[in-house]
């Protein structure tokens, strides 16, 4: 796709993001759609239950390999969905998916899930919510883009920034309107105190954890409390870490933002720099740059000390020859350079309208500013398959933003720059570099690669 046509298909799911997002979501049909959910943890609840508050669907099943988690959320979705009805649970998606009666899935796994999920539930024949990243390495989340062209199925991947009114806002006022010029510079940045820092015991799983199954494809290490759950970012065994994490949210924001493609070359420094005494293998302290020709994109993150700016603490800068544009969860602001007008704008909450977020809060740990995105986006997942079109994060898009980040982790690693063909999904010229592009799935798992 060359940069002209991505920027006109930007701007036009952009604005079509934006009309729905500021309405309510009408199902076509007066049948409730048949949901189902794999991962009940914490963002598998905030998912599914903003997917009810746009639209009466009928929660169907629920898969955990963590049975506390599974009746917990099956408790919850009974009180809350228009039916009562209970929904089935499973210890396994393949069971779950093998009753094929459901039209949407979502997923909301550890990482090293992602694709297997993903593509056993498009075989199935549902469309699919797929949290982010797209899985764990380069060449797997290829495959769950081509299982989905495959399939005709409809995924939209959780970065939801796309689907953000305030992030929106900031496209339509600023970027879209030219006030920054010419972008030659953009940084991208973490500094929260995200990482895991403890080093506990390996003990035996709760009983409630089938934690070989939850292991699955991923190496199996000692199990530990900070693995499940919520912490198991902490090991690359499971993720790719803050970058994984963080970076591709906010990667993705600045793609979407200035109509970017695939980065020409990746190149990353890091490592463990200060807390070394943690049982996480993450990098603490890293920098990776994403070369977009006319275009550095830089992100940072560390987990420790303070950051730069108080307010954009995990954030995307844009750098233009007119301005600067802040961007973040929370807010964002415009300042000009020289003459012009500072625009700023905030996080859109919804408390009135939708009562239950403050509940939802309390009790999930919902964040409170990111309810009005996930509703946007969810909104914007359903209005592409009643029209069988491609949501504004779909899967393609979802690729892109996550490959190039494990393959900045792969740079990382090797010590050197990344030329990535996007035509062959190889590295031209670096054997090694190509190889590191798929992991080396634990038997009997086999990578959906091949």
């Amino acid at each position: 796709m060359d940069r002209r046509t991505f920027l006109s298909r930007s701007t036009l799911a952009a604005t079509t993001a934006t009309a729905i997002a500021n309405h309510a979501y009408a199902a076509p049909s007066s049948k409730p759609r048949r949901v189902g959910l794999i991962g009940c943890g914490w963002y598998g609840k905030c998912d599914l239950l903003q997917l009810l508050n746009v639209e009466p669907v009928e929660v169907v099943s629920l898969c955990d390999v963590d049975s506390k988690l599974l009746e917990e959320c099956a408790d919850l979705m009974q009180s809350r969905q228009k039916s009562g009805n209970r929904p089935r649970t499973y210890a396994r998606f393949e069971e779950m998916l093998a009753e094929k009666d459901l039209d949407i899935v979502l997923i909301a796994t550890p990482d090293h899930w992602h694709a297997l999920a993903m593509i056993a539930a498009v075989e199935a024949g549902a469309d699919v919510y797929v949290q982010k990243p797209t899985g764990v390495d380069t060449l797997e989340s290829k495959a769950m883009l081509d299982a989905a062209s495959a399939h005709g199925r409809v995924v939209q991947v959780g970065t939801q920034r796309r689907s953000t009114p305030h992030l929106i806002d900031a496209k339509r006022r600023v970027v879209d309107e030219g006030l920054l010029g010419k972008v030659a510079f953009a940084e991208v940045c973490c500094y929260y105190h995200m990482r895991a820092n403890k080093n506990p015991p390996i003990i035996e799983p709760p009983a409630n954890l089938d934690f070989d199954r939850w292991t699955g494809p991923a190496p199996l290490r000692g199990y530990n409390e900070v693995i499940h759950p919520r912490s198991w970012r902490a090991f690359m065994e499971y993720g790719n870490g803050i970058v994984g994490d963080m970076c591709v949210h906010m990667l993705d924001l600045v793609r979407w933002q200035l109509g970017l493609g695939w980065p020409r070359t990746i190149s990353s420094v890091g490592g463990i720099k200060v807390q070394t005494e943690s049982i996480a293998n993450i990098s603490d302290t890293q920098t990776a740059t994403f070369d977009f020709d006319d275009l550095d994109v830089v992100w940072t993150h560390r987990s420790w000390g303070s950051p730069p700016d108080p307010q954009y603490p995990w954030a995307a800068i844009l750098y233009g020859e007119r301005g600067t544009l802040k961007l973040s969860v929370q807010r964002f602001d415009f300042e000009p350079r020289g003459s012009g007008k500072k625009i700023s704008g905030e996080a859109l909450l919804e408390l009135d309208e939708y009562p239950t977020d403050e509940t939802d809060a309390k009790n999930w740990k919902m964040e409170l500013h990111v309810a009005s995105a996930i509703r946007g986006h969810m909104r914007d997942f359903l209005h592409a398959i009643d029209n069988r079109s491609r949501p504004i994060a779909d899967i393609e898009q979802g690729h892109i933003s996550s490959a190039s980040c494990f393959m900045a982790n792969n740079a990382m690693q090797l010590g050197r720059t990344l030329a990535f063909d996007p035509a062959t999904h190889t590295i031209p010229g670096d054997p090694e570099a190509t190889a590191a592009l798929k992991r080396t799935y634990r038997e009997p798992y086999q990578h959906p690669a091949g």
